[in-house]
């Protein structure tokens, strides 16, 4: 399901699981099939090391149809903490970290794969549901997404208007 906002420049925010990655863009499979996006200005940088293949990204499009990776999800290894709402996670590119269960958290046994996200106002780290094989059934907060870029009108900068 996508998600609406009417911020300074309308915007509609999808999911895709990334397929391959350029420092430039992404490769992704999303609802319309396979599609190459450019990543937003703000998008940090080396991509190269902060993106990869199995990773959920969020993909905002504008009414203009031009569209920006916005938002990466990461595909990590539950490790223990499942029942204090703090979960220990394990991810390639920053080894241990432990994040906060947001919203949709669903609890995930050891073993398991959850999506996680670091840079939304509240944790350090955010857990979101299970790593899932469709990705519109992924469980991870758009909302907050497009609230932090609504909140600092940060749609402008990504689509140069």
């Amino acid at each position: 399901m996508s998600t609406t906002h009417e911020p300074a420049v309308a915007v509609r925010l999808g999911k895709a699981v990334v397929l391959g990655v350029t420092e430039d863009s992404c490769t992704a499979w999303s609802g319309d099939g396979v599609v190459t996006v450019a990543f937003a200005p703000q998008f940090p940088a080396p991509r190269l090391e902060r993106v990869a293949p199995g990773h959920l990204i969020a993909i905002a499009t504008a009414r203009s149809g031009q569209s920006a990776i916005v938002w990466r999800w990461f595909d990590a290894v539950v490790l223990d903490g499942a029942e204090t709402g703090s979960v220990r996670l394990w991810e390639p590119g920053h080894g241990e970290v432990v994040g906060q269960g947001n919203e949709h958290y669903q609890t995930c046994l050891p073993g398991s794969r959850a999506y996680a996200s670091a840079g939304l106002p509240g944790a350090e780290w955010w857990v979101a549901g299970p790593v899932v094989t469709d990705r519109e059934d992924a469980a991870v907060e758009l909302d907050a997404v497009c609230a932090l870029f609504n909140n600092n009108d940060m749609w402008r900068t990504v689509f140069g208007v």
